[in-house]
């Protein structure tokens, strides 16, 4: 089972969601989970970013796709419908937050992965789609939506086993400094399988999110090998 900071492939994160994932928003997949592919990387196509030490993501809405009668999509204002009338992905978002807030339904509940380089992504975990607004962005509208990490513990496993998700997500400039500093590789065996980022000091006994020092990558058995030590 996939957990935040776990490091995968694109084709690994394709496998995980059991779709191909060709665009960053994806509402309500076939199995169900809606899924978004976030970056706060330097030159990344849309304002995301990351907010109250990783509880909170902003991540914007999407462009509408470039074609002959809309050459440069980022001069006109992100479409919530398409010609047809159909909903686009911002539109099937932006309902589900209305939903929400109207007591229809309840949060949304989205997957989301984050990209670290080409073809490399990391899972930040499961976010809660609480709000929604349209911003005048470089005289266009843009859709910005508010998800909130998700902190409950299954009821199956003990809570003294289990870090919180929010513990455990690490800003992703942090992410690309460890990343760079250990060379995408365990800091144990070397291996460049089933990496996984890693609290040297664990985030429940003082240890930090928001330092490269006290982040490591540790493979699979590694990392397995530590949690049975600490526990």
């Amino acid at each position: 089972m996939i957990e935040p900071g776990d490091v995968i492939s694109y084709m690994e994160m394709c496998g995980q969601e059991g779709a191909s994932l060709q665009r960053g928003m994806n509402f309500r997949l076939r199995n169900k989970a809606s899924v978004i592919l976030m970056s706060v990387r330097r030159g990344a196509p849309y304002a995301d970013r990351i907010e109250d030490s990783g509880n909170v993501l902003i991540y914007e809405g999407h462009d509408a796709p470039r074609t002959q009668s809309c050459p440069n999509p980022k001069r006109v204002d992100q479409p919530e419908r398409l010609p047809s009338g159909t909903l686009t992905q911002n539109g099937l978002f932006w309902e589900a937050v209305a939903a929400y807030k109207d007591r229809r339904a309840p949060a949304e509940r989205v997957r989301v992965y984050e990209k670290i380089k080409i073809g490399i992504w990391a899972y930040a975990g499961t976010f809660e789609l609480i709000d929604a607004s349209k911003e005048e962005r470089s005289r266009r509208k843009v859709f910005k939506f508010k998800l909130r990490i998700c902190s409950q513990v299954p009821a199956a496993v003990p809570s003294q086993q289990v870090e919180l998700e929010h513990a455990r997500l690490i800003p992703t400039a942090v992410k690309i400094e460890v990343w760079k500093r250990d060379k995408g590789r365990c800091v144990q065996c070397g291996s460049s399988e089933n990496l996984h980022f890693d609290h040297d000091l664990p985030f429940s006994r003082g240890g930090t999110s928001l330092l490269a020092k006290n982040i490591q990558l540790l493979c699979a058995k590694h990392n397995l090998q530590k949690r049975d030590k600490i526990q």
